[in-house]
């Protein structure tokens, strides 16, 4: 393998980890969301009105989903390009 696709690939590597790291994060913080939605939720009244996420929360998670598994795609888009140029 000579030495520029060695550098496209491991450039490929660092925006797959990016990518991977950040749709991990959003998981968790996802996840931590819920929770602290949950244990509001129990604390109420069966008759309240049932309590949701708001409009910003939901947007920004579904923002990092879709630039994580761009990043993803990113990388594997350019390591096999790497491979057959």
């Amino acid at each position: 393998m000579a030495l520029p696709a060695l550098f496209i690939n491991a450039v490929a590597l660092l925006v797959a980890c990016l990518g991977a790291a950040l749709l991990f994060i959003t998981r968790l913080l996802e996840q931590r969301a819920l929770a602290d939605l949950t244990a509001q939720s129990e604390d109420r009244a069966i008759d309240q009105p049932m309590l949701f996420l708001d409009v910003r929360t939901e947007r920004s998670q579904r923002l990092a989903y879709r630039v994580g598994f761009a990043c993803l795609g990113l990388a594997l888009a350019v390591s096999w390009l790497s491979t057959h140029l």
